[in-house]
C-alpha cells in the first residue's frame, strides 16, 4: 500500500469519526454533528498545528476560514491559494472538531478523545512534513510536553532554541492569530519584529 493509499484511507476514517459524540472518553457527548475538519497530502512540507475549528470553521468544513485565518496568512506571507494547497500545507488541529462554546461565548478547549486517536496515525503519513507550527497552548503542550509548554509567552519567546534543536520535523512555537491576543502582540513587539520575518523566510522556502 502506497504513502498515499494510506493516508486516504486515515484521512477517510478520521473524516467519518464520531467518537465526541457516540463513546466519548471525557466530558458529556459533543452536542452537535461533528464534522471534522483536515488538510494534508503526503508532499507536504509544512504543518499547522491549531488548536479545534470555530464556528466559522465548522460551518464551512475548511480550515481557518475567520478573521483568524486572516493574520495568519499574513503572518506567513502567503495567499489563500498556497495557503490551502494541501500539497504543500497540511492543517492538521489538535481537535478536528468544533468542541463548542462555553459559558461566555468562548470555544471550549479541543477534545480529549482527538489527538490520541489520530494525531500520531495522521503524522506517519506525512514524511515530508520539515517544519511544524504549533500554534497555541494545546498544540506547544502536546510537541513539547506541558512542562516546557506552561507559559505560552515564555515558550514563544524561546524560539530561535526550540527551532534550531536537532529534530526532525523541526517545530516553531506561535501564539493562536485570534483577535484575543491584540493585547500580548503590543506588548511583545519582538514577535512581529523578529520572529516573523524568520518564519517568512522558513514558508517561502518549504513553499518553494
Amino acid at each position: 500500500m502506497s504513502a498515499a493509499e494510506t493516508l486516504d484511507h486515515v484521512l477517510a476514517e478520521l473524516r467519518a469519526c464520531r467518537i465526541c459524540r457516540d463513546t466519548p472518553q471525557y466530558l458529556p457527548p459533543l452536542p452537535h454533528q461533528p464534522r471534522p475538519v483536515i488538510q494534508a497530502a503526503t508532499t507536504a512540507r509544512l504543518c499547522i498545528a491549531g488548536q479545534a475549528p470555530g464556528t466559522r470553521v465548522h460551518a464551512s468544513g475548511r480550515p481557518f476560514t475567520d478573521p483568524s485565518g486572516v493574520r495568519l496568512r499574513s503572518w506567513l506571507g502567503i495567499d489563500e491559494a498556497a495557503f490551502y494547497d494541501a500539497g504543500k500545507v497540511a492543517i492538521v488541529p489538535m481537535g478536528h472538531c468544533f468542541p463548542g462554546l462555553d459559558a461566555k461565548g468562548g470555544d471550549k478547549p479541543p477534545r480529549r478523545e482527538c489527538a490520541p486517536t489520530w494525531r500520531a496515525r495522521v503524522f506517519a503519513t506525512l514524511p515530508q512534513i520539515e517544519l511544524v507550527l504549533a500554534i497555541g497552548r494545546y498544540a506547544q503542550s502536546w510537541h513539547f510536553g506541558p512542562k516546557e509548554a506552561a507559559n505560552l509567552s515564555a515558550t514563544v519567546a524561546n524560539w530561535r532554541e526550540i527551532l534550531a534543536r536537532p529534530v526532525f520535523p523541526r517545530v516553531l512555537p506561535l501564539p493562536h492569530p485570534s483577535w484575543r491576543n491584540n493585547a500580548w502582540l503590543k506588548r511583545n513587539p519582538w514577535f512581529e519584529e523578529e520572529l516573523l520575518p524568520v518564519l517568512r523566510q522558513e514558508v517561502a522556502r518549504l513553499l518553494g
